[in-house]
């Protein structure tokens, strides 16, 4: 039974267990919430309603993507606060997919509040233009990093975008097995270096899947001779490509026995544990670097969008775009942070926590838009407070 006035918000995003990095988002946003507004029901707007109920500690999961316009109405209606993010879901080819349900918030005159984004690419003008009315409506909008921002401004959104800091940075370690290594074929008796690649896609249409195989290869030959290390491969993305592509990138090593691939299945929280026991790390992924940041590991970025780019210069580090960097460049910055690895800890060491509280800060501008949601919401619900749910039975 629906308890009278009690808050309720929904969270849109890239959520349903494709990805490690945008769960660890959601875990940390329902923690946040939970932890400030006691009793807030939370509905997630998923694309996998059954993995999110058993991830996650929400209230009710919504097959968003299954839902006509229509359908998904009721859903939007019946919440308190609509919050979109975080990830980076603004970018040509998803961003009118996810901003269906903040517009029909406008409509139904929910409070919309964009929650700790990033975007880009964003070059279609139809879509441009989407984003511009979706976003001006939005009582808050909120971006994780500066480069997130000025693309925003430059599509011409002159709502106040605020910058704040990826949810994820809250997440929590959570426990592994104690003999996890071995379980993952890795014997210990070497440096441990981790390696995060991704696949080719929409966030980045011009990266050259042969290319950057070659490149990391080369790189993670080096750091086995270098360091004398065990190389680990680290999917972040299972359900899609990250596995084939750490094989394909193993392939091409000459000291391919040196590396191996996760097998387990891992929460976040478990992948951020699994974190803490790697030496050096090189990514791709976004969040396999947040992961590193949040344990304090020393790494290297390779930046193949805006969005690592944003992270890497909120930590005050610098790395050029993955296609602009021969193999000769990568392997000298590749040893020269290496070199350089208990200064780059201390910086991290540094600017994490700041993040860390840029990241809290959204979750307070939160609360603060339902300490002033419109009484004649809370009275309309009241007046349906009979027990029986207008939202799907999910």
């Amino acid at each position: 039974m629906r308890t009278p006035g009690k808050a309720r918000v929904g969270i849109s995003g890239s959520y349903g267990g494709l990805n490690l990095g945008d769960e660890a988002i959601l875990h940390a946003m329902v923690q946040q919430l939970r932890a400030a507004i006691p009793g807030v029901e939370i509905t997630v707007f998923s694309r996998d309603p059954k993995d999110t109920l058993q991830r996650h500690e929400v209230d009710r999961a919504v097959p968003v993507r299954d839902l006509s316009r229509q359908e998904v109405i009721p859903e939007v209606r019946r919440l308190d606060l609509f919050l979109l993010g975080g990830g980076g879901i603004l970018f040509d080819d998803e961003a009118r997919t996810y901003l269906r349900e903040v517009l029909l918030a406008h409509e139904h005159g929910v409070p919309v509040m964009v929650y700790a984004i990033s975007a880009g690419p964003l070059r279609d003008p139809v879509v441009q233009r989407s984003v511009r009315v979706a976003l001006e409506r939005a009582r808050v909008v909120t971006v994780r990093d500066r480069r997130a921002q000025q693309i925003l401004e430059e599509l011409g959104v002159r709502k106040e975008v605020r910058v704040t800091a990826d949810p994820a940075l809250l997440l929590m370690s959570e426990p592994l097995p104690a003999d996890v290594l071995r379980m993952e074929g890795i014997n210990g008796e070497h440096r441990l270096v981790g390696i995060s690649v991704r696949e080719p896609g929409p966030v980045a249409p011009g990266m050259d899947a042969a290319r950057y195989h070659a490149l990391l290869a080369n790189a993670a030959d080096f750091l086995v001779d270098r360091l004398d290390a065990e190389v680990v491969f680290v999917p972040m993305e299972r359900r899609v490509l990250d596995v084939q592509h750490s094989h394909a990138v193993i392939a091409q090593m000459h000291h391919a026995r040196r590396a191996t691939v996760l097998k387990g299945k891992y929460s976040s929280g478990q992948m951020l544990s699994l974190m803490s026991l790697i030496d050096f790390a090189m990514g791709m992924r976004l969040h396999f670097l947040i992961f590193a940041a949040i344990q304090h590991v020393p790494f290297v970025a390779l930046p193949y969008a805006p969005k690592v780019t944003g992270f890497i210069e909120e930590l005050g580090m610098c790395m050029p775009p993955l296609d602009q960097v021969n193999p000769g460049q990568l392997i000298a910055h590749v040893d020269r942070s290496w070199d350089l690895r208990k200064r780059i800890k201390k910086r991290i060491e540094e600017a994490v926590p700041v993040l860390q509280g840029r990241a809290r800060e959204t979750n307070e501008l939160a609360v603060g838009l339902l300490g002033t949601r419109a009484p004649s919401r809370l009275a309309n619900r009241v007046s349906h407070s009979n027990g029986k749910s207008r939202g799907l039975p999910i």
